[in-house]
């Protein structure tokens, strides 16, 4: 196929979908993923298409924006603390638990970390690292941190195959799980493709989740879904969560914690 008529199919594809996968286009197109990548980069260049992290969608449309780690954790800091100092109440000695990237996870890090002796696991260079240094200055014996490999992202997450096949192979007690946003349609989001499919095999591995989620995630809504909200074991969330919210997570939630 030229090249052009494989630009059209492109634009084509993500006109009729909104947002379209690289590794779904080499297939349909029969060409390496580097081809369709180069592709999309001319795409965007143009204005046609606008690259998102693993795939391509219409250009302009926010639900697919994604805050960097660093923005996003000045934001709601007491919020994300009170969070995380009740998470923090469900962990024991020798669990196996996991932690998602993100600031709230990240919160739920800084407290766990001169906690219990527990086996980590993340898919966050930044929770592994902190885990890391806290156990350097302590004389104690240190939990055991498991950081997945896998392509980075804004957020702070490694995602992709080769995180998705790590999670494959473990058993996990507990995960607690940072996402974009919360909605009774949606259910739990994040704006990009390959971290839902990350968050996916997190939860398929574990025995119990439990999202971690601010008030201001309700009612975002992120690109891809990870899970329904039925999904969740319980959700912790701040006071400044609307009624309404707290009736429709009660009503498909396990528990519902309010800090």
């Amino acid at each position: 196929m030229l090249p052009a008529a494989r630009h059209q199919s492109i634009v084509d594809a993500v006109r009729r979908e909104r947002v379209v996968r690289v590794s779904d286009l080499a297939q349909q197109l029969g060409v390496s993923l580097m081809t369709v990548r180069r592709d999309i980069e001319m795409l965007e260049e143009s204005g046609q298409v606008e690259r998102i992290h693993g795939g391509a969608k219409l250009p302009g449309d926010a639900s697919t924006h994604e805050p960097g780690f660093e923005l996003k954790s000045t934001q709601l800091t007491a919020q994300k603390r009170a969070i995380a100092l009740e998470a923090a109440a469900l962990v024991h000695e020798g669990m196996a638990v996991a932690l998602s990237a993100g600031t709230t996870t990240w919160a739920l890090a800084k407290e766990l970390a001169n906690g219990p002796r527990i086996t980590a696991v993340t898919n966050s260079v930044k929770i592994a690292d902190l885990f890391h240094h806290a156990s350097a200055g302590s004389g104690r014996h240190a939990s055991t941190v498991i950081l997945i490999g896998g392509e980075r992202t804004p957020s702070d997450a490694l995602v992709g195959p080769i995180a998705t096949a790590a999670l494959r192979q473990l058993h996990l007690d507990l995960l607690f799980l940072g996402v974009h946003g919360m909605d009774a349609d949606a259910g739990y989001t994040t704006p990009n493709l390959l971290e839902a499919e990350t968050n996916r095999a997190f939860i398929a591995a574990s025995r119990k989740v439990v999202v971690l989620a601010d008030h201001t995630k309700w009612g975002t809504q992120g690109i891809s879904t990870i899970a329904k909200l039925e999904e969740a074991d319980e959700v912790i969330c701040d006071a400044g969560l609307s009624p309404d919210a707290q009736r429709i997570l009660r009503d498909r939630v396990g528990r519902l914690r309010l800090v």
